[in-house]
């Protein structure tokens, strides 16, 4: 026993160094110690670099920097001091969900699984950015790590009542008689072996109900004074990234605070119209684009294998909890930004030549543009086949799902979304071979959800139909994005259904549909802005919608670099074999 005992004690005893090397932020490249806000911003470069500091206008508190979509940011991290027990840490991290016991699992968290740093600037770290110098200790460090911390006097206690004084003291000494915050006016109750919470955590501007020693938890209780959206920028540092804390509530009903929203958004802005006789043509010398890689994702990590189980579930639960109205906004708002319909910038417009992608379209170097818009049509109608085909379930399973199809194309057609682009990816993957040949969902579809399949019958294919043949006007009333597809395809020299039979009329009226669609951008663009006004995207679901996102999920990082004709014939193949594996031929 003693032998063994021995044995297991150097592997115990190196284990818990790891720990509390990890923990330890010395031990950690990414932290910087007491570094000011013009040497941080000097070391982020790249959209997705990040260090850790400690802020010299705030006491030495956490603080991580990052640059994200060419801006420098800087988020304070809220700290909570725990009164020291055995087994528990001694301090808590939080941004805005969830609560750490170190600065580095926080860290960790954030960056490994993609999460944004703040709801409010969608900012994700992905490159930390290592110390070149050695390091400087910040001023409460001690709190920091696992340490013992530096000794200090304690604050004497006054024994004449059993509730301390106001918390707005706490961890001050006697002779600081600074003023407290304003957003901490009201008084805090709590028992003696309860924890205490550092300064930085008035600025929640929230108050906070008893605290109970067995969990060493905060537990909020609503105001009476009006919830003002919570902010680590005060009057005093104008400069902090606004965070909107979530402390949990004992209580069952609190009103939700509204994440902090600019005056106004970008697909609400209005652009500046250039008169007809002050537009002058420059041809660009290189293709532009609208779906740029290389952004880091929330949902996917930076090596993904395609069809990844737990994205799936996570993308299966996020439009669940999405009705079809929601989701056919979100998708309007992706397909608007990738045809360059809106959000779209004055150095895109110069290299363009022209305001606006809907023209770009029907232009000679628009080719690039043409073959994203391809892409992407195809790319949602081969996710929504996946949807359907991946229910390897009972029928109810997938027929639930084209139920769910047929109800977003019903949102996204003229007069109601007017997405027509989107209305093209979604009937794409009902009528996809694949997908059409599974006798026994659509006869299940038809029986439990009868309305469904009479309206994709009678409605949905005879409009798509017309549109695909050009007999059906796309006025900007009705429609915030036209459809462009047959118009591409014939610019590309793609084939479309038919295209060995179809007669000089038919491609009479998609060019002359196309020519009156460039005519009509910015009614189309007033028409998008005007259906979106209003609307606040969920960024989780409004990633799953964008083409680079949905190319890595299908193929996969490294099957996503490959050219889109071995793209489209895999994947098509991978869905035969499902499609066969459902339903096979008897």
């Amino acid at each position: 026993m003693n032998v063994q005992s021995s044995a297991l004690m150097p592997s115990t005893k190196s284990s818990m160094q790891a720990r509390q090397d990890k923990d330890d932020l010395s031990h950690q490249p990414w932290y910087h110690g007491q570094l000011s806000r013009q040497e941080a911003e000097a070391l982020l470069l790249q959209d997705g670099d990040f260090l850790v500091r400690a802020s010299e206008s705030r006491e030495g508190h956490p603080v991580i920097s990052c640059r994200w979509r060419g801006k420098i940011l800087h988020f304070e991290v809220f700290q909570v001091a725990l009164r020291p027990r055995p087994g528990r840490p001694r301090a808590l991290f939080q941004l805005e969900d969830e609560r750490f016991t170190s600065m580095s699992a926080l860290v960790h968290s954030y960056m490994s699984r993609r999460r944004p740093l703040s709801q409010a600037t969608g900012a994700v770290v992905s490159k930390p950015v290592s110390r070149q110098r050695p390091l400087m200790h910040g001023l409460s460090e001690d709190v920091l790590t696992d340490s013992p911390p530096a000794s200090r006097p304690f604050r004497p206690r006054k024994w004449s009542s059993s509730q301390p004084t106001d918390l707005d003291h706490s961890g001050r000494g006697e002779d600081d008689t600074r003023p407290a915050p304003p957003a901490f006016e009201s008084a805090l109750y709590r028992t003696s072996s309860e924890p205490t919470l550092l300064k930085g955590l008035p600025h929640l501007g929230t108050t906070a109900d008893s605290l109970r020693a067995s969990d060493g938890q905060l537990h909020a209780k609503a105001s009476s004074e009006p919830l003002q959206s919570p902010s680590l920028a005060s009057e005093h540092f104008p400069t902090y990234c606004e965070l909107l804390p979530r402390v949990p509530s004992t209580q069952r009903k609190t009103p939700r605070p509204s994440y902090p929203e600019p005056d106004v958004w970008w697909w609400e802005a209005k652009e500046e119209e250039e008169e007809e006789g002050d537009r002058c043509f420059i041809r660009p010398q290189a293709e532009v684009s609208f779906c740029p890689s290389g952004h880091p994702s929330c949902l996917l990590g930076p090596h993904n294998r395609p069809l990844d189980p737990a994205v799936l579930h996570t993308l299966r639960n996020l439009f669940v909890a999405h009705h079809p109205g929601s989701t056919a906004l979100h998708l309007l708002l992706v397909d608007c930004q990738a045809v360059g319909l809106l959000g779209v910038t004055k150095s895109q417009r110069i290299a363009m030549g022209v305001p606006s992608g809907l023209e770009l379209l029907t232009l000679p170097h628009g080719h690039h543009l043409r073959l994203e818009v391809l892409e992407r049509i195809e790319t949602l109608a081969l996710a929504g086949a996946l949807a359907v085909l991946g229910c390897s379930g009972p029928l109810e399973e997938r027929a639930s799902a084209l139920k769910g199809l047929v109800e977003l194309a019903l949102v996204l057609r003229p007069g109601e979304t007017g997405d027509l682009l989107g209305l093209a990816g979604v009937m794409g993957a009902l009528l996809m071979p694949q997908v059409s040949r599974l006798e026994s969902t659509w006869r299940h579809l038809r029986r439990s959800h009868t309305e469904a399949a009479v309206v994709f019958e009678q409605e949905l294919k005879p409009l798509m139909r017309a549109l695909d043949e050009g007999t059906v006007p796309c006025n900007p009333g009705e429609v915030a994005l036209p459809h462009v597809a047959p118009a591409v395809r014939l610019l590309e020299g793609e084939e479309t259904s038919g295209a060995l039979d179809e007669s000089c009329d038919r491609l009479l009226r998609i060019l002359l549909g196309a020519r009156q669609v460039a005519r009509d951008a910015p009614l189309f663009r007033r028409a998008a802005a005007q259906c979106l006004q209003g609307f606040r995207p969920d960024p989780e679901l409004r990633e799953a919608l964008t083409t680079n996102f949905l190319r890595r999920l299908l193929w996969g990082s490294k099957g996503a670099q490959a050219t889109r004709t071995d793209r489209l014939q895999k994947f098509h193949h991978i869905l035969s074999i499902l499609s066969q594996q459902l339903e096979p031929h008897d």
